[in-house]
């Protein structure tokens, strides 16, 4: 069995299970009190529910604390994002506090506490065939590319930094990443609370990519 195997097929599910039930349990309290203001300052729902593409590209609904309102223009149609996050909303996601609720994803063993982000569903047909390993393992609410650059990182960077926490996946590189990781949200390295308006989205960045190639198909599955 290669190194790390037994990690990967037992130990890692374990101390996600312990870590998440503990954590869940602890802050509890904490997850009540931003709920009500989350109610108050954005309204209901409380929670941001969202379909991702999870380990093996199976689709799992994310949990979030929501931090954007749902105002629409005069077309009915949703404002840009940047329009509807709050001050509220931009101090849960530069505190990371909107990230809680994915406790309950990796409880129910949808998520991981380490490892690649869950990306958006209409991100899934631009990877390279070479990039899907990354789905070869569960979605983390952290991960290599969070402690190391966040959104600093180009999209390149960051999916080749998963790629390489597949490959090195092991109880100390996971250890090392849950350790990084309060100090960076605490310094807010790398921090954007609306990254769609310092970068493109994976795929238009993509589209972008292969339009000037002369190639307009996507890259990867259907």
């Amino acid at each position: 069995m290669r190194a790390g195997g037994l990690y990967r097929r037992w130990g890692k599910r374990a101390m996600d299970l312990v870590l998440a039930v503990f954590g869940l349990v602890v802050i509890s309290p904490w997850l009540l009190v931003i709920g009500v203001a989350v109610a108050f300052f954005l309204g209901t729902p409380v929670l941001f529910r969202q379909q991702r593409p999870g380990r093996g590209g199976c689709l799992f609904t994310l949990f979030k604390f929501r931090t954007m309102t749902d105002t629409r223009g005069p077309d009915g149609e949703l404002l840009p994002d940047g329009k509807r996050l709050t001050a509220f909303g931009r101090f849960l996601r530069a505190t990371s506090l909107d990230e809680l609720p994915e406790l309950i994803n990796v409880v129910r063993g949808e998520m991981s506490l380490v490892g690649p982000r869950p990306l958006l569903v209409r991100y899934w047909p631009y990877f390279t065939e070479e990039e899907m390993v990354r789905f070869s393992v569960p979605p983390g609410i952290t991960g290599l590319s969070q402690v190391q650059g966040r959104n600093d990182l180009s999209w390149d960077m960051r999916i080749r930094k998963d790629m390489d926490y597949v490959a090195c996946c092991s109880l100390a590189l996971d250890l090392k990443i849950l350790f990084l990781t309060p100090w960076r949200v605490f310094r807010r390295d790398g921090l954007k609370v609306d990254p769609g308006a310092a970068m493109l989205d994976f795929d238009e960045e993509r589209r972008q990519a292969r339009r000037a190639t002369g190639q307009e198909a996507p890259l990867g599955g259907d």
